[in-house]
C-alpha cells in the first residue's frame, strides 16, 4: 500500500511546465493509420494506432503556428503532465508525451467514444428521440458526481481545474465519466505576473476558433475580477452552474455581449432553476437540488460550500434519500 501523503502529494508548477529537451526522443514510428478527431483554436486531436500495444489511442498536439509559442507550450505541457500525475478513474491516462519527427510536441491518451456533457444537455434541449430515458435526472447528477470526484482528486493534489463547462466532462458509451482540459489549472507555484495576462487571454478566448461562444459563463466572480488568490471555491462555482444547468436545461447568466454575462455573474442573483420554464424541460426541480446550486454560486466564495467535498457530501445525501428521480 502507498502511504497516505504520498498518494496525495502535491502537484507543482517545476514539474508541469517545464519544457522537454530539444533532443528528446521517442518511438514515433510506432504510430500509424492517423485520423482526424477534431480541430480547434490551438489544438488538433487526431486517432493512431500505436502498433507497440496493438491499441487505439487519441495523438493531441498543437498547431503549428502556436509550436514556438512559449506560453502555449507550457499550457501544452501542463496539461499532459497534470492528467499524467493525478492519476484517478475520472481523468483521462495520458500514455505518452514527446516530439515527432519535426520536433513539434505531441502527447497520447485514452480514447473514449460517447457524447460530452454539453451535446447531452443539447440533445435533452431539442428533444432527441430516447434522451430523456437514457439522460434523467439521476444520470446526470451521476455524471456531475464523477466529475467531482475527480476535482476531489485534484484539489488534494494541489490542482484547480479553473475550466470547468460541460464540454470537459466526457461520458463514454458505458457509462464512463473523465474530466478533461487542464491546460488553465492552477497548481502550486504559479507566478504572480501570469495572473493579468491570463485573465485578458480567457476573455479574449471566449469567441476564438473551435470555441464554444459561452465559455464565460461558468467563470467565477473572481476570475473575472482578476483576483490572485483563486482557490478550489472557483471550481465549487463552476459546478454549481452546470448543476443550475442540470435542473432546467439553461445557463444561469447569459447576456447579449461577453460584458453584459460578467457583469450579470458580478452583480446579478439568478433566477432559480425552478421559476426557469422551458417547453423541453418535463421534470419537477428538486428544492434540495435547487438549494445546492444557488450556495455553490454565491457571489462571495466563503458564502459557497467549503470545498467539493461538500458538493459531494450533498449531492450524494439527496440521491441516497431520492432513490427514483423522475
Amino acid at each position: 500500500m502507498v502511504d497516505h501523503k504520498d498518494a496525495y502529494a502535491s502537484v507543482f508548477l517545476s514539474l508541469t511546465d517545464v519544457d522537454l529537451p530539444v533532443d528528446f526522443t521517442n518511438d514515433y514510428t510506432k504510430y500509424s493509420d492517423f485520423k482526424p478527431l477534431a480541430k480547434g483554436g490551438k489544438a488538433v486531436l487526431q486517432t493512431c494506432m500505436d502498433n507497440a500495444l496493438g491499441r487505439i489511442v487519441v495523438h493531441k498536439s498543437l498547431h503549428t503556428h502556436i509550436q514556438d509559442d512559449v506560453r502555449e507550450r507550457r499550457r501544452f505541457m501542463r496539461e499532459a503532465k497534470i492528467s499524467a500525475q493525478l492519476q484517478h478513474p475520472n481523468t483521462l491516462p495520458v500514455y505518452e508525451i514527446g516530439r515527432d519527427p519535426e520536433g513539434n510536441l505531441y502527447f497520447t491518451m485514452k480514447q473514449i467514444a460517447g457524447l460530452n456533457l454539453y451535446q447531452i444537455i443539447d440533445r435533452l434541449k431539442w428533444g432527441f428521440s430516447g434522451a430523456q430515458e437514457d439522460f434523467n435526472l439521476d444520470r446526470l447528477l451521476e455524471i456531475l458526481l464523477q466529475a467531482c470526484y475527480a476535482l476531489a482528486n485534484a484539489h488534494a493534489h494541489g490542482v484547480i481545474h479553473r475550466d470547468l463547462k460541460p464540454e470537459n466532462i466526457l461520458v463514454g458509451q458505458y457509462g464512463e465519466v473523465s474530466l478533461v482540459d487542464w491546460g488553465v489549472a492552477k497548481v502550486w507555484g504559479m507566478p504572480n505576473e501570469d495572473r493579468t495576462l491570463e485573465q485578458r487571454e480567457r476573455a479574449e478566448s471566449i469567441t476564438a476558433t473551435g470555441q464554444r461562444p459561452g465559455t464565460p459563463l461558468y467563470m467565477s466572480p473572481e476570475q473575472i475580477i482578476g483576483n490572485y488568490y483563486v482557490d478550489n471555491r472557483t471550481d465549487v462555482w463552476a459546478i454549481g452552474v452546470m448543476l443550475y444547468e442540470l435542473l432546467c436545461l439553461e445557463v444561469p447568466f447569459k447576456g447579449r455581449t461577453v460584458h453584459q454575462t460578467f457583469d450579470q455573474i458580478i452583480h446579478e442573483k439568478p433566477a432559480l432553476p425552478s421559476h426557469v420554464q422551458r417547453d423541453y424541460v418535463k421534470r419537477v426541480v428538486p428544492s434540495e437540488l435547487e438549494s445546492i446550486a444557488m450556495r455553490a454560486m454565491s457571489k462571495k466564495p466563503a458564502d459557497r460550500q467549503s470545498g467539493i467535498s461538500e458538493v459531494i457530501e450533498q449531492l450524494r445525501s439527496f440521491r441516497n434519500n431520492k432513490l427514483l428521480i423522475s
